[in-house]
């Protein structure tokens, strides 16, 4: 196997034994990380994440016409939680595509371990991590009146299935939580939203690419 897919999977597997930490205090070896999740970002300077579990970020900008495309999914005002959980979706999908324009990750495919030989890829901690700062920059610009944004979350340690990692929002009035999770799909796509307890037992979208994408590329 390659240098390059060896990192690739081993950074995945060891920030998924570590990624609850990121709700903690800072571990040995994942300073970086800690403080990306942590950043309170801006439109001038934000921090994202690639690589598998952050070994790799860049500081990029979003401009006042970016941020006004993003702002155009929010033009009709979500008069409900489920209705603004679209939008959230849809804004996560649009500043993929502005953010991985800059930094080299507009080809991020779905999934993570059948994507080694792609340039500019992202696993579940970074998507989690990302998505969470782009939820930040909606929040600022007053687009999330119906939720809040809670520290990601994982599913599974090897005994139950393979650790995958996510954000998560909880809506406001009524507690519930959800998860935000753009690695189902290509970058650009809207991330998916859905109950919590329905992404913990192992919830995957029957449409997601994730184990077919590869093989339909190679024909």
């Amino acid at each position: 196997m390659a240098l390059a897919k060896m990192k690739f999977r081993t950074s995945h597997l060891f920030f998924s034994l570590l990624v609850l930490s990121i709700n903690g205090s800072a571990q040995a070896g994942i300073a970086d990380i800690n403080r990306i999740f942590r950043q309170t970002p801006s439109l001038n300077a934000l921090e994202v994440c690639q690589g598998g579990g952050c070994v790799q970020f860049n500081q990029v900008s979003i401009s006042d016409a970016e941020w006004k495309n993003v702002a155009e999914i929010f033009k009709i005002k979500a008069n409900n939680a489920a209705d603004e959980r679209l939008q959230i979706g849809q804004a996560i999908g649009a500043l993929e595509k502005i953010v991985g324009a800059k930094n080299g990750t507009l080809s991020d495919l779905a999934g993570t371990f059948d994507n080694d030989d792609f340039p500019g890829q992202l696993d579940c901690n970074d998507e989690a991590i990302n998505s969470t700062t782009y939820m930040r920059l909606l929040k600022q610009g007053s687009f999330m009146q119906f939720h809040e944004i809670e520290d990601m979350r994982t599913r599974n340690f090897f005994f139950t299935g393979w650790p995958h990692t996510t954000a998560v929002i909880r809506e406001a009035k009524t507690g519930a939580r959800f998860a935000v999770d753009s690695w189902f799909y290509d970058n650009g796509h809207a991330a998916t939203i859905v109950p919590f307890a329905t992404w913990k037992a192992n919830f995957q979208p029957a449409d997601s690419p994730i184990g077919k994408q590869r093989a339909a590329q190679s024909k």
